[in-house]
């Protein structure tokens, strides 16, 4: 498989949390190879079917132990090809969490339904990543086993039939497919959760200060003509806000009615992005327009 370049060129080809879960992988896989016996890696982080009493962490940590080389370097080569332009758009934090996500659900799907004794490997959460590229640009195109070329929802939808039909018909073949089915299980029940608007997407998505006339009119922004929902429901609240900064009295004007502290306060910081931008703003200042975004969502 490679990679195909889109109409997003700005994204980081690396990312950090790519690069610090390739890095585990690798100083795991040296581990192995050098210094400790793998049986004595397997016994601590592989994950086993059967009570998690004990040994509940290997739920986590078995997708950073791999059963060889080849194993190792496709996944990990699967999460360079897909994960940086994920963790771009949802930040570092997000990126992780689902990652870790996807890989718990390749372990309950492996207790229920595998049968092999241990589990190693991140391809449960390799195949989370993949899901949610697939999800969010479907028509991508790469070119599997740097041949064949094929959009992103085409492989995934290959990967999930044969990964479902191998694991009914194969049996103990060595391959656990049940987990590799619980990354996309997991991923799939995690992209569609209810989504909230963070301050991180609000950066992305406005101008560094609102575009506001002589008039104090808020003036509309040039958009692409194609817009997902999301991406409407942010703009929706940046427009809310640019005209609550418009609003405003003016100095000198007549009967301005008392205000509340906390209107004073958002007041205070729609001017400062207005002035300044978003990223000028505080921590308690973000949580204030967090706070706000969601109001405004909720109506």
């Amino acid at each position: 498989m490679s990679w195909t370049a889109t109409d997003e060129s700005e994204y980081p080809r690396m990312t950090r949390v790519v690069q610090v879960l390739i890095a585990i992988n690798v100083v795991m896989a040296f581990l192995e190879a050098t210094i400790v016996q793998p049986s004595e890696l397997e016994s601590l982080f592989a994950f086993r079917s059967g009570p998690l009493v004990q040994t509940w962490w290997t739920a986590f940590t078995y997708m950073f132990l791999h059963a060889g080389l080849w194993h190792l370097a496709m996944n990990m080569y699967s999460l360079w090809l897909f994960g940086p332009r994920l963790e771009h758009v949802w930040g570092s934090r997000g990126f992780a969490l689902f990652y870790i996500w996807c890989g718990v659900g390749g372990a309950v799907f492996h207790a229920l339904f595998g049968g092999l004794s241990y589990m190693v490997g991140a391809s449960a959460a390799i195949f989370g990543v993949m899901l949610a590229y697939a999800m969010h640009w479907p028509k991508d195109e790469i070119y599997f086993f740097g041949v064949i070329p094929m959009r992103v929802a085409t492989l995934v939808a290959l990967l999930g039939a044969l990964n479902l039909f191998y694991g009914v018909t194969a049996g103990d073949a060595g391959v656990a497919y049940f987990a590799h089915l619980g990354g996309f299980a997991f991923g799939f029940l995690y992209l569609k959760k209810p989504q909230h608007v963070s301050i991180d997407q609000l950066r992305q998505r406005v101008s560094p200060a609102p575009d506001v006339g002589d008039d104090m009119t808020p003036r509309a922004s040039s958009r692409p003509p194609s817009r997902s929902r999301h991406r409407d429901e942010v703009d929706e609240i940046v427009a809310r806000s640019k005209a609550a900064v418009a609003k405003r009295p003016r100095l000198g004007t007549d009967k301005v009615q008392p205000r509340d502290a906390r209107s004073e306060e958002l007041d205070r910081v729609l001017d400062k992005i207005s002035k300044h931008g978003l990223s000028s703003l505080s921590p308690s200042e973000r949580k204030l327009l967090e706070e706000m975004s969601k109001q405004l969502r909720d109506r």
